[in-house]
């Protein structure tokens, strides 16, 4: 077993508006582990790429940026991630539903996945890392010591992601979210490379009527059992 591989990970998968980023930040605050947050890291390569009109079949511009653009993360004191492309903060740009669809294009590109993995992987640090995503339990980290499948029903997700993009001002319709939910959903899981599904070993959570504090709470419940299991 590798040095990094006996570090323990938390998965949690899922569609936007299940609160998988709400529940992996604060549990990776109380135990202090890492966090990955995959789709800051998608958005925000999406971001440079088409800043510098890199086109999806552009697999050297892809290869290029990827070697030449700095991005890093930094959980605030809210809970959210800030983005910076380069020391840039893009955050409230790549947070935007635009952000999200280029983000949804790029990720199904095998070039873009691959480069990507890498920086994923190199995140899993002692003394454990938190991974939320669309693949962390079935590409990224199949070994995760735990996998959590979180969703919610669609019409409940858009109404979330409405009042959360509302929140910051965004110019945003509940109905139009509701179709773009709809139609990111259907990208995600029908895409060819690393679609979102649920792995076969991930304990799947319906967050549809449940508060965050209850599903976090469920979450610590198993993952604490699962620990135990590993010593």
């Amino acid at each position: 077993m590798s040095l990094s591989s006996r570090v323990p990970v938390l998965a949690i998968d899922g569609p936007s508006g299940t609160g998988k980023g709400t529940v992996g930040s604060r549990i990776a605050e109380t135990r202090g582990w890492h966090l990955l947050d995959s789709g800051a890291l998608y958005r925000a390569f999406a971001f440079a790429a088409s800043e510098q009109g890199i086109a999806l079949d552009d697999i050297e511009g892809i290869n290029s940026l990827d070697q030449e653009t700095e991005f890093t993360f930094k959980t605030t004191s809210s809970g959210e991630v800030e983005i910076r492309v380069n020391g840039r903060d893009v955050s409230m740009r790549v947070r935007s539903e635009q952000g999200g669809r280029l983000a949804s294009m790029y990720a199904a590109v095998p070039a873009v996945r691959s480069r990507l993995i890498e920086y994923q992987r190199s995140r899993r640090q002692d003394p454990g890392l938190v991974a939320d995503g669309r693949d962390m339990g079935t590409v990224v980290f199949p070994d995760a010591t735990l996998k959590i499948f979180l969703t919610a029903s669609p019409e409940i997700r858009a109404q979330r992601r409405y009042n959360q993009l509302k929140s910051k001002d965004f110019d945003v319709t509940l109905r139009r979210l509701e179709a773009q939910v709809t139609e990111r959903d259907q990208q995600d899981a029908g895409r060819k490379v690393a679609p979102m599904v649920a792995a076969p070993d991930a304990v799947v959570i319906d967050t549809s009527h449940r508060g965050i504090g209850e599903v976090v709470e469920e979450v610590n419940r198993l993952l604490n059992i699962h620990l135990r299991e590993r010593d």
